[in-house]
């Protein structure tokens, strides 16, 4: 029986471990891909089966948080990084998601005040915590503004939750801001 024990206590901790390394690996070959495109056109798909591409930088110089985020707000390429929601990506009202066990659990140690950055192929944004809120998917939903400019950047709640899934968003929201230097602030 020990045998049997131990078997399946592996079986579990590789099944635990599984979803970080498969997401530490995808950032990884994700990386490859933005930096393989330059400063040029869209980057190429981070492995050949891909139905995503790298579509920005994620910065938050407070906490040396660097994530490439990518295109297309499917349940598959969350699993491999954040991802910009359906439509956010070259609006106003810039929307990200992220799992709160891997990418986005950073986000409980964000603060108001914090700068945020968006890099993308193009352009570059700053961006200003200005609130932290839970929000009850049951109840209401993330509120897109056609023309107000805003990044809001959404995960799971509670973050040490033992299972995933439940109706609780964590939502950090930030406005635009002019650059600075992040020592500065």
């Amino acid at each position: 029986m020990p045998g049997i024990a131990a078997f399946f206590s592996l079986y579990l901790a590789l099944g635990a471990a599984w979803i970080p390394a498969k997401a530490t690996l995808a950032q990884w070959l994700i990386e490859r891909s933005w930096a393989a495109a330059g400063a040029g056109g869209p980057a190429p798909p981070p492995w050949p089966w891909a139905d995503t591409r790298p579509a920005a930088v994620l910065g938050v110089p407070r906490l040396g948080v660097r994530l490439i985020v990518l295109e297309g707000g499917s349940g598959r390429n969350l699993a491999f990084g954040p991802v910009f929601l359906d439509g956010t990506l070259g609006g106003a009202d810039r929307v990200i998601s992220g799992h709160r066990d891997t990418h986005f659990r950073f986000l409980h140690e964000l603060r108001p005040g914090d700068r945020l950055r968006v890099q993308g192929r193009r352009d570059s944004r700053w961006f200003e915590v200005t609130t932290l809120e839970v929000v009850d998917s049951r109840v209401r939903e993330l509120v897109i503004e056609p023309g107000v400019e805003r990044l809001s950047l959404v995960t799971c709640y509670p973050f040490d939750a033992p299972l995933a899934g439940g109706p609780l968003r964590y939502v950090v929201t930030a406005l635009p801001v002019s650059p600075r230097s992040p020592s500065s602030g």
